[in-house]
């Protein structure tokens, strides 16, 4: 089918808007490739002291001609979804023996789980982790020891911050290798119950305990389609990793299988191989449109309406949310995924997963087909599923979705629109997401109750406070403010006022993860409250309208009151749990739609002043 006529007009409206950032980014990484720092250039030291510890791979490193595959790993045994990375080097290093090249671990970038900082302080170094990771993926890529690169990462900020970090070496050859979920846990509709019980007072913290235990239960990532199972998605439908390999369990001989093609296709692809594929390259104005393409189709965590930007602005590609937005108004939604379905990704997984939607995306024009990819036959292998016969990896159509409860095809599904909208009024820009929100809900008109610290929240709560229709307002929750923490702790409050039968939204410009769920949600709203934003005008007792049919967010106050308003004072920073050690972050980060990155803001200053003199 030919292609869409939005996409491809969004497509070119991306192209326009980023010619000068583009040429720039792609005359550097010919510049890396040409001049900068790689195994052949190293003086006899330097070499001895990379492969002085590498054993009997030390005649292959001195030969130049042969592929080495950095690794950077974001292992750590604490996270589930990243234990099982332990093991990967060693293997990753036997693969690469097998078709004659080496690999070593380039460096390590640090990996939190914000599932542990949820509501806690250390929230506030999440997003700004992701400029670590990038920073730390570039620290370990800088030794010019390798002709491609293996990203081991899955969860939220973590897949973004080295996506970035490589794009910065994108002369290189790059995939990502990832781990896959854990098994099925309790039921998602179940967990969600407890924790509302608990809110309520009705449970005790040994049955919560219990029922966050049963969901959490053992290596992989969260099954519920958040940011770290979201970031599978974007990278697959990009063309980054092998086909079909973002949602097959860890342990298993499958997941052992694609991990092993994996590393012999990256030798193959190297820039030593037979076929060179650079992630430059790979990364155009196409794979991004692609990424929102595939976070809109199967209704993927807002936190990649900043992630996928920054991502773009890496690669010298600009994108915002009116892209997104238009593009959303095109794009179905076609699967239901908890936390906006009751099944998880493995019961998405079983019943077609990401090969069906691909397959489905494509049959609608919905997808850039010509796009390079690091699957040796192009973009339509990851519209093939993959198997084992006889114990060997086999690749085999796509087959129509098996539960059209959890996947449907393009032409009949659950949403005409991929329910990411791009909100506007007199409090500023942000973004919606509507997939999972029930048309009764869609629109909330009700008084405003501010608050700075989302822990207030709870407590008002707890004190009968919050017993009407309202707006909940939590602001300075911004980049500059605190870091951008998810606000997630506060759903299970918010959901329980809904089910009360209260007319509920929240506004605020923090996040919100994935995981966000029914309750209605006008998120990332710039220009945020620590600058003098709109938001911080707003009052206790102020008529919000929230309203995803009309795309508004507006103080129902008359023009010249509104403008005769004074921001709220500004509450001082917060500090312990290391949160002072990135108050240099939270003082040069650009917007939330730009990314909300301070390496970004300031490299763009660095290469505004060079231009293309490099």
């Amino acid at each position: 089918m030919s292609l869409n006529s939005v996409l491809e007009s969004v497509t070119a409206r991306i192209i326009d808007r980023s010619k000068i950032s583009r040429r720039r980014y792609l005359a550097l990484m010919e510049r890396n490739r040409e001049k900068g720092v790689s195994r052949p250039r190293l003086a006899c030291g330097n070499l001895a002291h990379a492969i002085a510890a590498s054993e009997g791979d030390k005649p292959s490193l001195m030969e130049a001609r042969n592929n080495n595959i950095g690794i950077i790993s974001t292992y750590n045994d604490m996270l589930s979804a990243h234990q099982p990375y332990g093991r990967y080097p060693e293997q990753i290093k036997l693969f690469a023996r097998e078709v004659g090249a080496t690999a070593q671990v380039a460096g390590c970038a640090p990996a939190m789980c914000d599932g542990v900082t949820q509501g806690q302080e250390g929230m506030e170094l999440s997003l700004f982790s992701r400029d670590v990771i990038a920073m730390s993926t570039a620290v370990g890529l800088s030794h010019g020891m390798f002709e491609s690169v293996a990203l081991l990462g899955i969860c939220d900020k973590i897949v973004p911050g080295l996506l970035m970090g490589a794009l910065r070496f994108g002369h290189l050859p790059t995939m990502l290798i990832p781990a896959g979920p854990m098994t099925s846990g309790l039921p998602n509709k179940e967990k969600v119950r407890i924790r509302q019980l608990y809110v309520q007072g009705k449970v005790g913290k040994d049955a919560l305990m219990e029922a966050e235990n049963a969901s959490y239960h053992s290596a992989g990532t969260c099954t519920f389609y958040g940011t770290a199972n979201t970031n599978q998605m974007m990278v697959e439908i990009m063309g980054l990793m092998m086909p079909d390999s973002a949602f097959i369990n860890p342990h298993t001989k499958l997941r052992q299988a694609v991990t092993r093609a994996g590393i012999h296709r990256l030798s193959e692809i190297s820039m030593n191989g037979n076929d060179a594929r650079p992630l430059a390259e790979c990364v155009d104005e196409r794979a991004i449109v692609n990424a929102a393409v595939g976070l809109l189709a199967t209704g993927g965590s807002t936190n990649h309406t900043i992630h996928l930007p920054a991502i773009a602005r890496a690669a010298g590609i600009i994108m915002n949310w009116e892209d997104l937005s238009d593009l959303s108004s095109v794009v179905p939604l076609m699967t239901r995924v908890y936390p906006s379905g009751s099944e998880d990704v493995n019961g998405f997984n079983r019943v077609g997963g990401m090969p069906t939607v691909i397959a489905e995306l494509l049959r609608g024009g919905l997808l850039h087909q010509d796009i390079m990819t690091v699957s040796r036959n192009g973009f339509t292998d990851y519209a093939q599923r993959a198997t084992l016969e006889d114990g060997e990896l086999t690749y085999v159509p796509a087959e129509p979705s098996s539960d059209r409860g959890i996947l449907r095809d393009v032409t009949e599904p659950f949403l005409a629109d991929g329910g990411i909208k791009l909100m506007h009024g007199n409090i500023g820009r942000c973004i919606y997401k509507s997939s999972a929100i029930a048309k009764e809900h869609l629109t909330v008109e009700a008084p405003a109750r501010v608050f700075h610290d989302q822990n207030d929240v709870g407590a008002a709560f707890k004190r009968g406070e919050l017993e009407r229709d309202v707006v909940i307002v939590v602001r300075f929750q911004g980049p500059e403010a605190n870091g951008m923490p998810e606000l997630h702790k506060l759903m299970p409050t918010l959901g329980v006022l809904q089910d009360r039968g209260f007319r509920v939204a929240l506004l605020t410009d923090g996040r919100l993860s994935g995981a966000s769920g029914k309750v209605p949600s006008a998120i990332h709203v710039c220009p945020e409250a620590q600058v003098g934003g709109p938001i911080a005008k707003i009052q206790d007792g102020d008529i919000v309208r929230v309203c995803a049919v009309t795309g508004a967010i507006d103080v129902l106050v008359s023009d010249e009151e509104w403008a005769a308003r004074k921001p709220a004072d500004i509450p001082p920073p917060g500090v312990g749990t290391g949160r002072e050690l990135f108050a240099l972050m939270r003082s040069v980060h650009s917007s939330a739609e730009e990314g909300a990155s301070a390496m970004l803001a300031q490299m763009d200053l660095v290469l505004d002043t060079v231009g293309d003199e490099f």
